[in-house]
């Protein structure tokens, strides 16, 4: 299983743990983009289908069990959430897309301020965009991928839950969606494969998201 775009060096993963280990505060939720912060930091923002991991692979990444609530019912996460890491970091949790226990008004106003958000704001470097590796890319992921293409949104793909795969299927899936980004020009080439119950992945996802970080 290939679990990084690259063999980062044992300091570059040691810098990024120690980052993600520095105190990680919930600034705010935001339903509409009236309510953003202002975009002092470089922000990295999680996007996926519902219930794909998003809050399970941002606790793993800052080593915490309830930074980011998880919940097995889909499409729980309703604002943007950011969290401010140790100040040279805004992490963004953002609404899941492809199912959600809501009216379809709201889910519309949803994916409105989130297609805003991503086309908008001037901060954001990276968008790691997850995909369940059970699933592979689906309908709502390739969406997501063109109008991260046409908003010019460089973005990285993330395979999550690795390890409820066989060693042949994780190296199915991987060739499979590494292929599928090579149509979408804003896609990093490289993806990571994670698990967060495995804690696989998370020391090399946590090294590339580093590098985005305002200098110590």
């Amino acid at each position: 299983m290939t679990s990084g775009p690259r063999d980062a060096s044992d300091a570059a993963i040691e810098a990024a743990r120690h980052l993600f280990a520095q105190d990680c505060t919930f600034v705010r939720g935001v339903a509409s983009l009236d309510g953003l912060p202002a975009p002092s930091l470089p922000e990295v923002a999680f996007a996926g289908r519902s219930n794909v991991g998003k809050s399970s692979l941002l606790n793993s990444l800052t080593g915490r069990k309830t930074l980011a609530r998880t919940s097995n019912t889909p499409g729980r996460t309703r604002e943007l959430n950011f969290f401010n890491l140790a100040g040279r970091l805004m992490l963004v949790d953002l609404p899941g897309y492809g199912y959600a226990r809501a009216s379809k008004t709201d889910i519309a106003r949803w994916n409105e301020t989130l297609r805003s958000y991503l086309r908008g704001r001037p901060n954001l470097q990276r968008l790691c965009l997850l995909v369940d590796a059970r699933h592979g890319v689906k309908a709502g992921d390739e969406e997501m991928m063109t109008m991260l293409d046409t908003s010019a949104v460089v973005y990285r793909v993330v395979l999550t839950k690795m390890d409820k795969l066989s060693a042949t299927e994780q190296e199915q899936v991987t060739a499979k969606v590494a292929a599928a980004l090579k149509s979408h020009p804003a896609a990093l080439p490289e993806l990571i494969t994670t698990s967060a119950r495995k804690n696989s992945g998370i020391a090399e996802l946590r090294a590339d998201l580093a590098t985005l970080a305002n200098p110590q």
